[in-house]
């Protein structure tokens, strides 16, 4: 599974560094290090939407506190 998280100038402003970090803790809890890739990239085109996310092309807006129960519904019950 390959998890996208934007960390453009928009993004960024709304919490990006705050979701990848909660992600990266969540992968490695999980012992997810093999199934998981978690990868950064510049704007994904919906700045306007939160910290952009794309969970193998599946778009999907995150805030930080919300990171958790992405992480639950988008990637712990898909893997």
């Amino acid at each position: 599974m390959k998890v996208t998280v934007c960390i453009g100038s928009s993004c960024h402003i709304k919490g990006s560094r705050q979701v990848v970090e909660q992600l990266q803790e969540l992968i490695a809890q999980h012992g997810l290090d093999e199934k998981v890739t978690l990868c950064g990239t510049f704007c994904l085109g919906n700045c306007q939407q939160g910290v952009c996310v794309t969970v193998d092309d599946a778009f999907h807006s995150v805030t930080p506190e919300g990171a958790a129960e992405f992480f639950a519904n988008e990637i712990l019950a898909k893997v």
